[in-house]
């Protein structure tokens, strides 16, 4: 991309009162980025689904956005950090398919981001050894089976950085997602690791320079460790907390979840535990388990190795939404609403449950279709 698109593209998401949602539902109505900046205040009123108020932020905030989209420019290209764009074709396909992919993100590092097999791990700060056992083991024979898995975790604290570890000691590439900009690293603990992980992995943020690792910037980069990966893997978690989070959240892509079982006695475990028994999690003792349930060990695979999937993925219930999506293929949600006689505010969680049972999905600009 030349400099221009860049800056337009990472100014896009600094824009006030604009999300990934939003911000995707822009490019889709105007094909490219500028327009957001160039066009007239009663244009932008005129998009679908943008209201005045909105619009008012967007038109406020222009100049600054495009100033700072200037400055992180200068800051990537001094640093060598790569920004990638929606806009690209070599755009992780895995996070593509979210509905809330950031439109540009910042990476450094030599990973692959689109490898053949990618898994992301997580799990509780207070990791305990069984914990630790279990993600060391996990990635010593995952990577005898295949030495090409990219492995995506937090950099956190516990089970995040005991896989990033043990990645690396096993020679797998990983990749650590920052809750900031890439001109710190946090926590500064792990800073040697970090820069080790620039040799054979990387380091990935949806965040410019000069942000701060604030709470709320954890659980919103939660959505690119869930994003990126075929699947999430929970070592070790507790009733709460940013592991359940991330699982959540890939389970709502409709990507498969699994976790390793504890004790029910076991504060650490309580959360792996509920994640399975409410169907959220195939239970996974090992990292044979985990091959065979995504389909990875395919010549070494043994009957019932299914049974790790998510059980419900495989029958679709009998419902009047699924059958409409199944007659007319993908429907924006108010033609759907027109469908089935029913108003949006009573069809929205009802599709909610839906993508969450993992029988349709969502796309850019509210259409639904069945996740097949």
């Amino acid at each position: 991309m030349t400099d221009d698109k860049r800056r337009y593209a990472i100014a896009l998401g600094l824009l006030k009162g604009v999300g990934d949602v939003l911000a995707r539902h822009l490019l889709q109505h105007f094909g490219n980025p500028e327009p957001v900046f160039s066009e007239k205040k009663h244009l932008l009123e005129k998009v679908p689904g943008i209201g005045k108020q909105t619009v008012a932020k967007i038109v406020a905030s222009r100049a600054d956005a495009l100033k700072l989209a200037e400055e992180e420019l200068a800051f990537v290209d001094k640093n060598k950090i790569r920004v990638y764009s929606i806009l690209e074709d070599d755009y992780p396909y895995r996070l593509r398919e979210c509905q809330d992919a950031p439109m540009t993100f910042y990476f450094k590092g030599r990973a692959e981001l689109n490898a053949a097999r990618v898994i992301s791990v997580v799990g509780t700060r207070n990791a305990t050894e069984y914990g630790r056992s279990l993600t060391e083991a996990m990635l010593r024979d995952l990577a005898a089976m295949f030495p090409d898995v990219l492995v995506v975790s937090g950099l956190a604290y516990g089970i995040d950085i005991c896989a990033h570890r043990n990645a690396l000691k096993n020679g797998l590439p990983t990749v650590g997602v920052l809750a900031h900009g890439l001109d710190r690293i946090y926590p500064a603990f792990h800073r040697n690791i970090a820069v080790e992980m620039l040799g054979h992995g990387g380091l990935l943020t949806d965040f410019v320079s000069k942000t701060t690792p604030v709470r709320e910037n954890f659980l919103q980069r939660n959505r690119l460790i869930a994003g990126l990966a075929d699947a999430t893997v929970v070592v070790e978690s507790a009733e709460k907390g940013g592991a359940l989070v991330t699982a959540n959240i890939a389970f709502s892509y409709s990507r498969d979840v699994y976790s390793f079982p504890g004790r029910t006695t076991d504060e650490h475990s309580c959360g792996c535990n509920r994640l399975i028994q409410t169907n959220r999690a195939g239970l996974i003792t090992s990292a044979r388990d985990l091959a065979e349930a995504l389909g990875w060990d395919t010549a070494k695979k043994t009957p019932g190795a299914a049974d790790a999937r998510l059980p419900f993925r495989d029958s679709v219930p009998d419902h009047p939404l699924l059958a409409l999506l199944a007659e007319k293929g993908e429907m924006q949600i108010n033609d759907l609403a027109t469908s089935a006689g029913m108003p949006v505010y009573r069809l929205s969680p009802m599709l909610f449950e839906l993508e969450l049972a993992g029988h349709v999905k969502a796309l850019p600009g509210s259409v639904y279709k069945l996740n097949l």
